[in-house]
């Protein structure tokens, strides 16, 4: 069961976290800041699984963002790379090439696809095409919703 996922820069700046084990807040800062510069002061070269404390570490670097996922000792790493994988492969398609800039942006939406792709740490749904299904459905009722609301105001402002 994937533990915690993380998807961080070059620089070390938190991006997204989303954690399926209840943790104190205090020891989620502390797992990030230890893991975080363990994982960039990593050589290239060097495998992208590691153990750290009682679990394993997965991540992957694509372009300007890493994306760890933590998984127990007993999980297959080759399957949890291959969830990154699909992960970013929904975030390329749904902003054709994702970068660093489309997450600080549009944060809700890499949650919606983390939420549709798993639950509970585990994988969800394997479809691209149903989850990105899904991901437009609710664009679509947010883009009503916020029409309902202009609606509105334009009625309120009448009155």
């Amino acid at each position: 069961m994937i533990q915690f996922v993380l998807m961080f820069s070059r620089q070390g700046k938190l991006r997204l976290q989303k954690w399926y084990e209840a943790t104190t807040q205090k020891d989620r800062k502390k797992t990030t800041r230890e893991l975080i510069p363990t994982i960039l002061g990593r050589k290239p070269k060097l495998c992208n699984f590691l153990e750290w404390r009682d679990l394993k570490v997965v991540y992957k670097r694509y372009a300007s963002l890493y994306f760890c996922m933590g998984i127990q000792l007993e999980d297959n790493e080759l399957i949890t790379l291959e969830v990154i994988h699909r992960y970013v492969e929904l975030l390329d398609k749904y902003f054709g090439s994702v970068c660093e800039l489309d997450i600080i942006f549009n944060y809700e939406k890499a949650y919606f696809m983390l939420d549709e792709l798993l639950i509970s740490g585990e994988m969800q749904e394997t479809s691209k095409k149903n989850i990105l299904k899904a991901v437009s459905t609710q664009d679509m009722l947010q883009e009503e919703s916020e029409t309902n609301k202009e609606t509105l105001d334009e009625m309120m402002a009448a009155v």
